[in-house]
């Protein structure tokens, strides 16, 4: 039964929320809760479980492809949920990708476009902090008992649970971790803007979100180790930004592991706006145009007017 919940703010101060403000407001939570679930399960993976001995060491994570099953579908439930939580008031874009693909295609406002990116870092930022602040014992503790490389007592492992980096057969070039990102990120709108169309077969009974969540699922057991598959500026720079200031130091910002990778914080930024706006064009140039001009067929004509009657020679 639908009841009625009374607001918590008292309405002579809601009003000021009705529109971008409330709009933000639900960005930022919901790439909070994209952002807690998604870093949450990684690092469940990564120290939580090894630390809290239900793995074979203390330092003993990801021995198959299963454990990588464990993140992907942790991420997807983490996409669905936050989703979920600010569709009905912001559309739950929550990825500057989306935000600027749906600017350059879908006629979101552009005044729109640089608050509700703003929104999305800081809700990221927030989450990463979150998850920290239930996690840092297990963190620590993993970090402690890794032997190898460590920048400032951290490892790269750990990082992994907040920020993405290129795999080592990269060899450091930018330009495979590059194509990754657009690749990844162009299915990701390509998938989205098909989901919500309703011209296509949209999704029906509110299952979009659910549905885009199989979608990040895909992504990441198709694309995910190549680079982490950020696929979002906003879930990567959030983190990454928390990671620095907690203390993994160049790790984070700029983003350099000696003989591994350097200044390598900029490919899931620029990767994935870039990926967004192919996604979305190529999901129009093949599929919308081709929607757009049987909508059109299907109209009648204006009053007065007469479609030419066509024989079936000339069908």
């Amino acid at each position: 039964m639908p009841v009625e919940v009374p607001p918590l703010i008292r309405p002579s101060r809601l009003g000021r929320r009705g529109g971008l403000l409330g709009e933000c407001l639900a960005e930022f939570l919901g790439t909070l809760i994209i952002v807690a679930f998604g870093c949450g399960v990684v690092a469940m993976a990564v120290a939580a479980l090894p630390g809290s001995g239900r793995t074979a060491g203390p330092t003993t994570f990801f021995l198959g492809a299963g454990d990588w099953l464990l993140i992907t579908w942790g991420w997807a439930m983490a996409v669905t949920f936050g989703v979920y939580v600010a569709g009905g008031v912001s559309g739950a874009h929550l990825n500057p990708a989306i935000t600027l693909a749906f600017a350059i295609r879908r006629k979101f406002p552009w005044p729109k476009v640089l608050p509700y990116m703003g929104a999305q870092l800081v809700g990221a930022f927030v989450g990463a902090a979150l998850v920290y602040a239930v996690y840092h014992d297990a963190i620590n503790a993993f970090d402690h008992a890794v032997t190898g490389p460590k920048t400032n007592g951290h490892t790269l492992a750990s990082f992994s649970i907040f920020g993405t980096f290129p795999a080592p057969y990269f060899h450091g070039s930018v330009w495979g971790p590059l194509v990754d990102q657009i690749v990844g990120t162009a299915f990701l709108v390509m998938f989205v803007a098909a989901v919500i169309d309703l011209r296509n077969t949209a999704v029906k009974a509110n299952l979009g979100p659910l549905v885009i969540g199989f979608v990040v699922a895909a992504i990441g057991m198709s694309y995910g180790a190549n680079a982490g598959y950020a696929i979002n500026p906003a879930r990567d720079l959030g983190p990454r930004l928390f990671t620095w200031v907690a203390g993994w130091g160049s790790l984070a910002m700029p983003g350099t592991q000696a003989g591994s990778f350097s200044a390598y914080f900029w490919i899931p930024l620029v990767g994935p706006l870039i990926g967004g706006v192919v996604g979305v064009l190529a999901y129009d140039l093949f599929i919308g145009d081709v929607l757009h001009l049987r909508t059109l067929e299907k109209e009648a004509p204006e009053p007065g007017l007469t479609r030419p009657v066509t024989t079936a020679d000339e069908e």
